[in-house]
């Protein structure tokens, strides 16, 4: 296995990590339970790192950044927009 490969392999698995919770996130609306740091810090890593890996030219890099930066970044926008529609919140 070339180191190519190996890093699309790991930003595969990476980038696929957050969608689980993206998906129960639209089909639930409920995030109560979701902290807003943790999407948020995360998508700043991120695209630190996207920039960083478009700066170097590093395809597997740039790839594996894309999905999760997008992920994280549908996250803490429901986050924001279902915050509202859980009852159980104070308003």
């Amino acid at each position: 296995m070339t180191p190519t490969w190996l890093g699309l392999l790991a930003g595969l698995l990476t980038s696929i990590a957050a969608v689980p919770q993206v998906i129960k996130t639209l089909r639930s609306r409920h995030v109560r339970d979701l902290s807003i740091w943790q999407p948020l810090l995360l998508s700043v890593g991120i695209a630190l790192w996207l920039i960083y890996g478009i700066m170097i030219g590093d395809v597997p890099l740039i790839v594996a950044n894309i999905t999760p930066l997008i992920c994280n970044l549908m996250l803490t926008y429901m986050k924001i927009r279902f915050n509202h529609n859980d009852p159980e919140l104070p308003h």
